[in-house]
């Protein structure tokens, strides 16, 4: 069976990463995904499901790695 969903949605019907597989990613501690997922800057987009569980997109890991690389350069110029 093919999928026949653009592209876009290919990429967000990949499965969910948990706390424990973003802080690996990230390479931070579970507390500091969780702190930093409910209120905390650099904010990191959650997807909280009903149980109480937290979930992530990938797509969405991976812009908030190039968002903080792209502060940290801009920061690096200024000094």
């Amino acid at each position: 069976m093919t999928c026949n969903l653009p592209n876009s949605r290919a990429k967000q019907d990949l499965p969910l990463l948990n706390a424990k597989e973003v802080a690996a990613w990230l390479g931070v501690t579970e507390d500091w995904v969780w702190d930093h997922s409910t209120r905390r800057a650099p904010y990191l987009p959650a997807i909280w499901l009903s149980n109480g569980a937290l979930r992530f997109r990938r797509d969405k890991i991976a812009n908030f790695i190039d968002e903080r690389e792209r502060l940290s350069a801009k920061r690096r110029t200024r000094r």
